[in-house]
C-alpha cells in the first residue's frame, strides 16, 4: 500500500493539535492566539498529512510577489524522512501559483538541522537579525535571514 502525502488548509479545528505539537517541538512556542491570528488574517496556514494523519504545519505570509515563511514544523517522530523538504517544495509551488516569486525566512544559527534543510531546499543566507530570538539563558539569539527564488517547479 502506498502512503499518500497531502497539504491541506489549516482550520480552527486543527488548533488544539497544532498548539500541542508546537509546545513539544519548540522551546519558545507560538501561542494559540498567534495561530488563530494567522488564520484570521488570511495567511497561508497549512497542515501536512500522510494517510490522513497530521504530521506537520506551516504558516506563510504573502505580500505582493513575496512570501515569508513564519513557521514550519514537522513532528519529531517523522523528521529525517524528507517530509520537511517535500512540504517546503509544495508550499513554494503553491505560493508561486499565487504570484509569489521569492520566499524569505529566519532561522536560529543554533538550529543546524533546519539550516541544512533550508540550504538543501535552495535557500541562501542574505543577512542577519541581531537578538531576534529569545534564548534559554535569558539572552537573545540572532536570526539568519534566508531567501529562495520560487519557480513553477518549486
Amino acid at each position: 500500500m502506498t502512503s499518500v502525502l497531502r497539504v491541506r488548509p489549516m482550520t480552527v479545528d486543527d488548533l488544539d493539535w497544532v498548539c500541542e505539537a508546537e509546545s513539544v517541538l519548540h522551546g519558545f512556542p507560538w501561542s494559540r492566539g498567534n495561530f488563530r491570528d494567522s488564520l484570521e488574517a488570511g495567511h497561508a496556514c497549512c497542515v501536512l498529512e500522510r494517510d490522513g494523519e497530521a504530521l506537520g504545519y506551516a504558516i506563510c505570509l504573502k505580500i505582493v510577489d513575496e512570501a515569508h515563511l513564519l513557521n514550519i514544523s514537522v513532528l519529531r517522530a517523522v523528521q529525517g524522512q524528507g517530509l520537511g523538504r517535500w512540504f517546503l517544495d509544495v508550499l513554494g509551488h503553491g505560493l508561486w501559483e499565487h504570484g509569489a516569486r521569492q520566499m524569505f525566512l529566519e532561522v536560529r544559527p543554533s538550529n543546524t538541522p533546519a539550516l541544512r534543510l533550508y540550504e538543501r531546499a535552495g535557500f541562501a543566507p542574505i543577512g542577519r537579525r541581531r537578538d531576534y530570538y529569545p534564548a534559554a539563558d535569558g539572552r537573545r539569539e540572532d536570526a539568519i535571514v534566508m531567501r529562495r527564488e520560487l519557480t513553477a517547479a518549486a
